[in-house]
């Protein structure tokens, strides 16, 4: 399966989700490339950039599994070509 490189941008705002957004985030650890978060304290919310190196489904399925959690939203950006 053709393998894409995604940003995956993930906004917690329910602080209460974040062991579940690690939990997920481990379970897709093989795909995933670096990892970059930031508490923004005065919003009360926390910021990941997630770079992923994995097949389309694969990127789609954390994606969405994030976006069910409880006060999360997240949002794939893919390269054009897959390198």
């Amino acid at each position: 399966m053709e393998k894409r490189i995604a940003i995956l941008g993930i906004i917690v705002e329910d602080l209460e989700s974040a062991k579940d957004v690690n939990e997920l985030l481990h379970e897709y650890r093989d795909y995933i490339v670096g990892r970059m978060g930031m508490p923004y304290r005065e919003r009360k919310v926390s910021v990941i950039s997630i770079v992923l190196d994995a097949p389309n489904n694969v990127i789609s399925a954390l994606s969405g599994k994030l976006g069910m959690l409880s006060g999360v939203s997240a949002k794939a950006v893919y390269s054009a070509n897959g390198r």
